[in-house]
């Protein structure tokens, strides 16, 4: 009779907090979500909007972890490795971290202070994050050099999907 129990709780807490694709794979991003304010490493705030403005004309991933989140960590070799396989595609790194402290301290810990890294100082709950359907991380998401979303929803670095998006707006 434990062991059913058990099974159960296992079963509702898994469902629970997994985390499920959206139902509608956006290929656009919204003039609200552009509008989102994000801060940057010296606390310098800039919008989403801007922030693919930098990056217009070539294709971007969009990378979004924080430094308390098991599976982002669990994810860094592997993103690395598609940072590298993919030289000449932009990466930028959009953290979850719930303070700014510890956004400057997961960026040094992780050893992330070369690559392009922005903070939600608003929280996890903002328009940008709201318009995305985030409900997870990690999450990658591939942005095209027009600054449209290839490919809306990746949970690891890893999914074949990722590449092949980038594959196929590289060639």
């Amino acid at each position: 009779m434990k062991r059913i129990i058990l099974f159960v709780v296992l079963c509702v807490f898994n469902f629970s907090f997994s985390q499920e694709a959206p139902k509608i794979m956006k290929t656009q991003f919204s003039k609200e979500a552009l509008s989102q304010k994000l801060q940057d490493k010296n606390g310098k705030e800039i919008s989403m909007r801007d922030i693919l403005k930098q990056h217009q004309g070539k294709v971007l991933v969009l990378d979004f972890w924080a430094g308390w989140c098991r599976d982002c960590i669990k994810a860094f070799p592997k993103a690395k490795e598609l940072e590298a396989q993919n030289p000449d595609i932009d990466f930028v790194f959009l953290s979850l971290e719930r303070s700014k402290e510890g956004f400057d301290k997961s960026v040094d810990r992780f050893e992330m202070t070369d690559k392009e890294n922005y903070w939600f100082s608003a929280g996890w709950k903002n328009d940008f994050n709201n318009y995305i359907d985030l409900n997870w991380i990690p999450r990658y998401i591939v942005v095209d050099q027009k600054s449209n979303i290839a490919k809306y929803y990746a949970i690891s670095p890893e999914d074949p999907e990722l590449q092949v998006t980038i594959d196929r707006l590289t060639k």
